[in-house]
């Protein structure tokens, strides 16, 4: 990282942890940071807004991980070690690598900018920056990747507001627990799609779950019990479907 980022003020950004704690349920996010405190800071903010996290410390961990693990957006820093960010994000635009990014740096040229975006970056925020901007930003780009322009989605009577956490039947709010949601959340993004339990897995937990574990299975079925047994699909041999009703 060059050195104008070593010297951002601590409160650059600022955990909103109750506003959005349900926010990135069922989403997993990979940053590549170098500076320790920022990249800590970070992740810990987004695990308490709900999203899994990986954080990888240079440039060859994150290309590694963003290479071999499957993520809904990443947060990279342009100056890292090892391999700087604009080599990495070329390196998986090449590879076929379609995960959206939002590219995280100190530097503030126009040019700069123009070479991220050149790169493949969907994204741009300067530091500093306000917490609340940059899960907006993911917010929006996950959206997008999923072909979703709303904050509110919608399958039937199921409404799933992303940025509340609200999920209604109805139009009668439902109780959810986070796992619940994160499942749901996820499901509703790919709407229409077979979606594995391993897809599951990978995107609702991070990279230390037991992947062997039921908990899918288990959180499928109290779903269905809050919200119906029709609500999501099981696809034997495949996985789950969350369909729009038949009209």
């Amino acid at each position: 990282m060059d050195a104008r980022a070593r010297l951002l003020p601590k409160p650059a950004i600022e955990p909103i942890w109750i506003k959005f704690k349900h926010e990135g349920a069922g989403m997993r996010i990979l940053i590549v940071e170098d500076e320790p405190t920022l990249g800590k800071q970070l992740k810990s903010t987004l695990e308490h807004n709900g999203y899994a996290v990986d954080l990888a410390t240079d440039g060859e961990e994150g290309h590694f991980l963003g290479s071999t693990e499957s993520y809904d957006a990443v947060i990279l820093d342009l100056g890292l070690p090892e391999v700087d960010g604009l080599t990495v994000l070329d390196r998986w635009r090449k590879e076929g690598k379609v995960t959206p990014v939002l590219v995280l740096t100190a530097r503030d040229s126009w040019s700069d900018k123009v070479a991220g975006l050149d790169a493949g970056a969907d994204d741009y925020l300067a530091k500093p920056f306000q917490t609340q901007e940059l899960i907006a930003r993911l917010r929006a780009l996950i959206r997008r990747a999923s072909g979703n322009a709303s904050s509110e989605l919608i399958a039937g009577d199921v409404r799933l507001d992303t940025r509340s956490g609200r999920v209604t039947l109805a139009g009668e709010p439902v109780k959810m627990t986070a796992q619940e949601y994160k499942l749901l959340s996820y499901l509703i993004h790919h709407k229409g799609k077979v979606v594995s339990r391993t897809e599951l897995i990978e995107h609702i937990y991070d990279q230390d779950f037991d992947r062997d574990s039921n908990t899918i299975e288990v959180f499928v079925t109290r779903i269905r019990k809050k919200l119906g047994q029709e609500v999501i699909t099981t696809i034997r041999g495949l996985g789950y479907s969350l369909e729009e009703p038949a009209a």
